[in-house]
């Protein structure tokens, strides 16, 4: 009974709303920034080596690192391989749209929580989507429901779904019970996550930002090798992508299935460009100027999803394994390995899937955990953050006994309620994110390091930082 509500809930959302929303939103902030993803894509990059100057804040790149530990997760592996299998070649072509688009919206979400972020009591910094739907558009009961909304879709949908789908790769294995393995799986997942999260919010990101860097690299390495090895591939690989992306009597004849649908879930589901998640992180950060981080959090959506799922994408069409709907996620994967390394591949996939899975649990939470504050009004005693942790714990312990189907749908249905708030959010409070930018633009211009104050764009909301010059130009 769930399992067919959520299934055709999710149907409708991504049929009906979505497209409007990722799309529609992500042209609408591209021509109103100039295309800022585009234009400002060289300062991105140099931004994220900026150090924190307050010891007590996390640095762009920790910000970074933590947003890209959420997003550069199982999403990145088993959500192309699913998307792919399931939708065709074509659905690669809608993942690219999706994050070139989101970039856009990401660097607006991203701006407007540093604009608007909270000093906690050590001087650091928090915030998010809650804070500036709240603070810039007055309503607090918006502000409330997103942040419950994200904590069950971060804590609970996505952390099962990440659960199920490390358990996932390793029922290839001789020794896979699927009454017995997924179990163990949840306990060894479950065991290393309470490790991480009860060491608080800055020993998540001195975990991620050492474990990211690595692992990414890694897969991106192996990726490489198997298209190289099958280079001959390449022409045919892009003249499918292209042509089924645009097979339009396929694409409306069953769309539910379709390319479009798969390719814009996966892709959002893998770079969350747009659903409110990397602006908890981005609002940590500490940077002179807001569209700093803006920038940051750019460059993660291409990191994910123009690199990293790019690289899966392709490995798996050059491998020579054809997928049906049955190979849907990591079997999929776990062929296009072994048919180029053997058993290494095997074995390689299920340490990679682990690692990405065990960094996609840790940002998750650090997601939820934030937004715990905000829905409680203030910090967490410790009985109540450890019970909090305790739930999250046993949600990663049950996650692989889920089904297939129930896992996806769920995680789809919660990312889109996110989507359907933070997007008009952003939208209504754009002015503030697009001034915010041309005051950077100019102050680079004229050869400064940009400081921000938020008199320079006139803003009348009553804001924690950027009152003062506190850090002056360099």
């Amino acid at each position: 009974m769930y399992a067919k509500f959520i299934g055709s809930l999710s149907g409708f959302l991504y049929t009906y709303l979505l497209p409007l929303l990722l799309i529609g939103g992500g042209l609408y902030f591209s021509f109103k920034t100039n295309f800022v993803q585009l234009r400002l894509l060289k300062d991105s990059i140099k931004v994220i080596g900026e150090p924190a100057e307050d010891e007590k804040s996390i640095s762009s790149f920790q910000a970074l690192m933590v947003s890209t530990a959420s997003r550069v997760g199982t999403g990145n592996i088993v959500g192309v391989s699913t998307a792919i299998a399931l939708g065709g070649a074509g659905a690669v072509f809608w993942m690219w749209v999706v994050a070139i688009l989101g970039a856009a919206s990401a660097f607006i979400e991203s701006t407007l929580a540093q604009i608007y972020k909270k000093r906690d009591k050590d001087g650091g910094s928090y915030g998010g989507p809650a804070y500036y739907i709240e603070n810039g558009l007055k309503n607090k009961t918006l502000g409330m429901i997103f942040a419950v909304i994200l904590i069950v879709t971060y804590m609970v949908g996505f952390n099962m779904l990440a659960a199920y789908n490390v358990s996932s790769s390793f029922s290839t294995y001789s020794f896979w019970n699927p009454k017995v393995t997924p179990i163990i799986m949840g306990i060894i997942l479950a065991a290393l996550t309470a490790l991480s999260i009860f060491g608080g919010g800055k020993k998540l990101s001195q975990i991620t930002s050492h474990l990211v860097p690595i692992m990414s690299v890694a897969y991106i390495i192996v990726a490489i090798v198997v298209i190289i090895k099958n280079i001959t591939m390449i022409p045919g690989i892009f003249a499918d992508i292209f042509t089924q992306a645009f097979d339009f009597k396929a694409i409306f004849g069953g769309f539910t299935g379709s390319c479009v649908m798969l390719g814009l879930k996966r892709g959002l589901y893998s770079n969350e460009a747009g659903i409110g998640s990397a602006p908890n992180a981005a609002a940590a950060a500490d940077t002179s100027h807001p569209a700093k981080q803006g920038l940051v959090q750019m460059m993660s959506v291409y990191l994910d999803t123009i690199i990293i799922c790019t690289a899966t994408a392709f490995m798996l069409l050059a491998s020579g394994v054809v997928p049906t709907p049955e190979m849907a996620g990591a079997p999929y994967n776990v062929a296009a390995l072994q048919a180029n390394f053997g058993n290494f591949g095997q074995y390689f996939f299920s340490f990679a899937l682990f690692l990405f899975g065990f960094t996609t649990l840790i940002g998750n939470y650090f997601y939820a955990e934030s937004n715990l504050n905000y829905v409680l009004g203030k910090k967490p005693n410790k009985t109540t953050l450890t019970i909090f942790r305790v739930v999250a714990v046993l949600v990663v312990l049950f996650g692989p006994k889920l089904e297939f189907g129930v896992a996806w749908d769920t995680a789809d249905v919660l990312m889109a309620f996110m989507a359907m708030i933070n997007i008009p959010a952003i939208f209504m409070l754009k002015d503030s994110a697009i001034k915010c930018m041309k005051d950077y633009s100019e102050q680079k211009r004229a050869g400064k390091n940009p400081v921000f104050k938020a008199s320079s764009i006139d803003l009348k909301d009553k804001v924690d930082f950027w009152q003062d010059t506190v850090k002056a130009n360099k």
